[in-house]
């Protein structure tokens, strides 16, 4: 086993919270050597785009990589996953076989698709989409196919289900519960958008779940079996089923991670004790943070603002553990998303029922045109 010649602060995780924390660090002045380890190959990238433009676009579309600030200075590791922690002797070991010491470390790895709960191999042509060779072994999969089922109707199925159909494809979008989105945004919001895609030509089967994947002969999908006992043809598949945080490379390592790395409210990273483990902490979907919102409940929130903003103060808690600037502060940046579906923009600011312990939850469009921007709000 080799290991690293560096200490220094290291960023376990080369996405989107992993990058605003080395730009923080350097922003606030610190000088010393950053190191960047991610399991892809590729420099960070962002993934709103997967599930919209990388689909429907012909070639790679612009914009999607994200901007890397000159004087940066970092070491990047780039397609290497993280497979074991040593808190006590501060090293991350990696798949190819280097462990790495640090005297500060942020943990960023974010989440991973969550799968089917299938005690036997799924035919060829059900897929999920997490990733950017994800999205373009999708895109290749839409080209050629007639016939999609994405099991799943949240931001991500719905984003999907959409831009399939606007390549032309029959699109059938199922969800368990009663309306698209409504764990989210609510019943009535969701019925909105159960309207939006209906209305672009998509077959939603909602309260239904999926029971089987049917192959044909070559072995490759050829139709999904519903609860309501009705088939579906379908010759392509997409699991949209939420992620799962990407602990698993912390197994053995003391810390608390189940349902995601436990942290403090300064984003301190804890063991199953309670306790703070030192110079470690944690940011980004990955990250179980206290909710001011939600009366503290610890939660995992996977939005594109939260790595942003965590990602950053996730820094600054480890620059105070290494003895610089002022004491951390807790992370108190009111959760928000959006997502594009059709015609319309969803935006949600704070949390939606039956999480939201404080003020109101309101959901509004404008009068006239049913398929202008929908917005919705949570209100305090």
């Amino acid at each position: 086993m080799t290991t690293g010649d560096q200490h220094g602060l290291l960023i376990v995780g080369a996405s989107l919270a992993g990058l605003r924390a080395a730009q923080a660090l350097r922003e606030r002045g610190f000088t010393g050597p950053v190191t960047v380890v991610g399991d892809e190959p590729h420099m960070p990238y962002d993934r709103p785009p997967l599930s919209k433009r990388v689909l429907i676009d012909a070639d790679w579309p612009p914009g999607v990589e994200l901007p890397v600030p000159q004087g940066l200075e970092a070491r990047w590791l780039l397609g290497q996953a993280a497979v074991g922690l040593n808190t006590a002797a501060r090293t991350v070991t990696l798949s190819g076989n280097t462990r790495l010491s640090y005297d500060g470390l942020l943990i960023a790895t974010g989440s991973v698709a969550r799968p089917w709960p299938a005690t036997r191999l799924l035919p060829a042509g059900v897929v999920t989409l997490r990733s950017r060779d994800d999205a373009l072994a999708l895109r290749a999969g839409l080209a050629s196919a007639e016939r999609l089922v994405v099991i799943g109707a949240g931001f991500l199925g719905g984003e999907i289900a959409a831009s399939a159909r606007e390549r032309g494809l029959d699109v059938v979008l199922v969800e368990t519960a009663a309306q698209p989105l409504e764990r989210a945004i609510g019943a009535i919001a969701g019925a909105y958008v159960a309207a939006l895609h209906r209305e672009a030509g998509i077959t939603v089967r909602t309260g239904t779940a999926v029971e089987d994947f049917l192959a044909g002969s070559n072995g490759h999908l050829a139709g999904v079996r519903l609860s309501d006992g009705t088939t579906v043809q379908a010759d392509l598949a997409v699991l949209a089923l939420g992620g799962v945080p990407a602990t698993g490379w912390l197994a053995g390592s003391g810390v608390a991670h189940d349902g995601g790395v436990h942290c403090d409210p300064c984003l301190r990273v804890l063991r199953a004790d309670g306790s703070v483990v030192p110079g470690v902490v944690a940011a980004g979907d990955v990250a179980r943070v206290p909710q001011p919102l939600a009366d503290g409940e610890p939660l995992a929130l996977g939005h594109w603002a939260n790595a942003v903003e965590q990602g950053a103060a996730a820094a600054e808690t480890l620059l105070a553990e290494q003895g610089h600037g002022g004491p951390p502060a807790p992370f108190t940046a009111v959760p928000s998303f959006w997502s594009d579906l059709h015609s319309a923009r969803i935006r949600s600011v704070g949390l939606p029922p039956p999480r939201t312990t404080r003020g109101s939850w309101s959901t509004t469009w404008p009068a006239g045109d049913w398929r202008s921007a929908t917005t919705v709000r949570v209100g305090w």
